[in-house]
């Protein structure tokens, strides 16, 4: 894993705690793809999935939010699945980028 971008989000209104943020870059074979997005998507901490094209277009880009995760259940519409795996078949290795989020106060 290779981390690639960090930076501290302003905090917002009626919150104090500052976030960081920061971006790691995994790559993955084809048929591993949907198993590895839908581990990602359980973590709390990660807020948005880019799955990368070996050219480097983003191919598929999805946004999470904590309403997504209900009691450690992860909740990923089936269509979005779907795609995932369309492209999964498609491609040998992709590389999947990962934002992460967390409380600064929690890394300390």
């Amino acid at each position: 894993m290779e981390k690639t971008e960090e930076k501290t989000a302003a905090p917002e209104a009626g919150n104090e705690a500052k976030k960081k943020t920061w971006v790691e870059e995994v790559e993955v074979a084809g048929e591993e793809l949907v198993g590895r997005v839908k581990q990602l998507a359980a973590d709390s901490r990660v807020k948005r999935i880019r799955v990368v094209e070996p050219d480097g277009d983003i191919a598929l880009e999805i946004p999470l939010t904590y309403g997504a995760i209900a009691g450690g259940a992860v909740v990923i519409a089936a269509p979005v699945l779907a795609v995932i795996g369309a492209l999964a078949a498609l491609v040998a290795k992709v590389k999947i980028e990962i934002v992460h989020e967390e409380d600064e106060a929690s890394t300390s």
